[in-house]
């Protein structure tokens, strides 16, 4: 079988042929160079040594060492991998309505795979902790604050939180009244991404995907995205960055940590990132953070435009109905 994986070193290919591109459909496409170019396409992620480069490229300290660590990884996870970079190619020329439902449609394609079903079966088992309101509101005069509170579990997303997310960004959508909307996480996390105790619960990926897209906080956040303004601080794993990433306006605490997860699960991101966090940082960007599992921080997410404004830790986790009240 063809390798899913092939690195071009573009300091000896500077453009590679259409017959090429066409070949490469079912293959994660990496661009390696020590000079960074502004026009280059047909490739999923672009390695430089060259500090701070401009977008698309990500620096890295050997730019050859970093592909191969990638294929590594594309080859421990093909479908996973392919799928991801077909979706963010693909999305490229789709409405972000659009966008969400091919990538929740690609999504549970993988939860039927036998990767996500071994990672599943390694998996400890943890038991579910959910919360009477997993999700608080708090109105003063035309500001809504909207506050994920689960703070024991760091306010992992299981299906109760979606649910009652959505419930407050539906407000938020039929009320022009509202001029402003706060999205904080409660405790010592924003939102650590997927609650893994909820994980392979549904045995039915072709009902998954109905609901995914029928339940849609991504969506409703599009929605209001010009209004809304997302406070990050702490864990921002897998959800917790695809949503916020949504939002017209991301500030972030110092001591953000940003990361998607999903591909050493055999999944792609499933809560939006393919759809919102292109639009930010580029799909060849957003390709490297889901297939390296890379940690990214407060700076370089300003530097990407991941978040708009680096804020004081203690503005992050201050009491939602005191600032809803300033």
């Amino acid at each position: 079988m063809e390798s899913p994986f092939v690195t071009v070193d573009l300091d000896r290919i500077p453009a590679r042929e259409p017959a090429a591109r066409d070949r490469d459909r079912d293959r994660v496409v990496i661009g390696v160079t020590a000079e960074p170019r502004n026009a280059v396409e047909g490739y999923d992620v672009l390695l430089t040594d060259i500090p701070d480069p401009p977008a698309p490229w990500v620096w890295c300290a050997d730019p050859h060492a970093t592909a191969r660590e990638l294929g590594h990884v594309v080859r421990s996870r093909p479908a996973a991998a392919v799928a991801l970079v077909q979706v963010l190619r693909m999305g490229s020329g789709l409405s972000v309505p659009d966008r969400l439902v091919l990538e929740s449609l690609a999504y549970s394609t993988l939860q039927g795979g036998t990767d996500f079903r071994s990672w599943l079966a390694a998996a400890p088992r943890r038991t579910h902790r959910p919360a009477e309101t997993p999700v608080r509101l708090d109105r003063a005069g035309s500001r809504l604050s909207i506050t994920l509170d689960r703070p024991w579990v760091r306010n992992a997303f299981d299906a109760a939180t979606r649910d009652a997310l959505c419930e407050a960004l539906h407000v938020a959508v039929a009320d022009p009244s509202i001029t402003r909307v706060d999205l904080y996480g409660n405790g010592p996390a924003f939102c650590s991404g997927g609650d893994l105790a909820e994980f392979g619960t549904s045995r039915d990926p072709a009902r998954a995907h109905l609901v995914r897209v029928r339940r849609s906080p991504a969506t409703l956040l599009h929605r209001c995205a010009p209004r809304v303004t997302a406070h990050l601080h702490g864990a921002c794993v897998g959800a917790g960055i695809e949503l916020a990433a949504f939002a017209g306006r991301v500030v972030a605490a110092d001591d953000t940590v940003i990361r998607l997860p999903e591909i050493e699960m055999g999944l792609i991101p499933g809560a939006g990132g393919t759809a919102s966090i292109p639009i930010r940082v580029g799909r060849e960007r957003t390709a490297y953070l889901a297939l390296s599992g890379a940690e990214l921080g407060a700076e370089q997410a300003l530097r990407w435009g991941l978040v708009d404004e680096i804020s004081d830790s203690d503005d992050m986790t201050a009491d939602p109905q005191q600032a809803v009240r300033s």
